[in-house]
C-alpha cells in the first residue's frame, strides 16, 4: 500500500474517533522525517478552548482543510510531534510511523503524525493562525522564537517570504509554512498526499 493511500486510510480511521483511555502518547523521532523533535508534546492539555479552539470528542468536519508546517533551527529540519491538539493521543504504529487514531478530545487544529500536516476540522468555516496552532501546542511563537529555539526566524508561506508577524499566518487549505530560526533555509516544496 502506498504512504498516500496508507494516510488516508488511517485519518479515515481517526475521523470521529474518541476514548477514555487514559494512555498518553510519548514523543519520539522514531519515523520523523525531518530529524529531532523541535519540541516534545507536552501532556498538560485540559481540553479547555484555546484561543477560541475548542476540543470535541469527535473531529468536526464541517470546514475540513490541511496545511503544512516545516521547521529548520540553523538549517537543520525539526520534526513537529504527532499527537499536538489532542488530549490524551492513542497512537497506532504503522509502516509512516505513529498515526495518532484517538484521543479524549480533538482541538480543531491538531497534528496525527510526525508528517508536518495541520488538520483543521472545524464546525464552520473560518480562518485559523499558525499562533493559534502553536498556543493550542503550548509553545511560543515569535519574531524570534519557535517553540523552544531562539533566533531570528524567517517565515515562508507557499515558497515566498512572509514579513508579517508570524503567529497571523494563516492555516488555509494547502499552505506551505516554513519556519526558519537563524539561518534561513531556501523555502522547501512540500506535496499533500492524495486524499488530503
Amino acid at each position: 500500500m502506498g504512504l498516500g493511500l496508507l494516510l488516508v486510510a488511517a485519518i479515515a480511521s481517526a475521523c470521529g474517533g474518541s476514548s477514555s483511555s487514559s494512555s498518553s502518547a510519548s514523543s519520539t523521532t522514531s519515523g520523523a522525517p525531518n530529524g529531532q523533535l523541535l519540541a516534545q508534546l507536552g501532556d498538560g492539555l485540559s481540553g479547555d478552548p484555546v484561543d477560541g479552539v475548542a476540543c470535541n470528542t469527535g473531529e468536526q468536519i464541517a470546514y475540513h482543510v490541511h496545511a503544512h508546517l516545516a521547521v529548520y533551527v540553523n538549517g537543520q529540519p525539526r520534526a513537529i510531534p504527532y499527537g499536538i491538539g489532542i488530549k490524551q493521543p492513542v497512537p497506532e504504529q504503522t509502516s509512516a510511523g505513529p498515526f495518532v487514531v484517538q484521543g479524549d478530545c480533538f482541538y480543531w487544529i491538531h497534528v496525527h503524525d510526525l508528517s508536518g500536516v495541520i488538520h483543521i476540522e472545524s464546525p464552520t468555516q473560518r480562518t485559523y493562525t499558525l499562533g493559534q496552532f502553536f498556543d493550542v501546542w503550548g509553545q511560543p511563537l515569535s519574531s524570534t522564537q519557535v517553540g523552544p529555539a531562539s533566533g531570528p526566524v524567517t517565515a515562508f508561506v507557499n515558497g515566498a517570504p512572509y514579513q508579517g508577524d508570524p503567529r497571523s499566518i494563516p492555516l488555509t487549505a494547502h499552505q506551505v509554512i516554513q519556519l526558519d530560526v537563524g539561518t534561513a533555509v531556501p523555502p522547501q516544496p512540500y506535496q499533500f498526499p492524495r486524499g488530503l
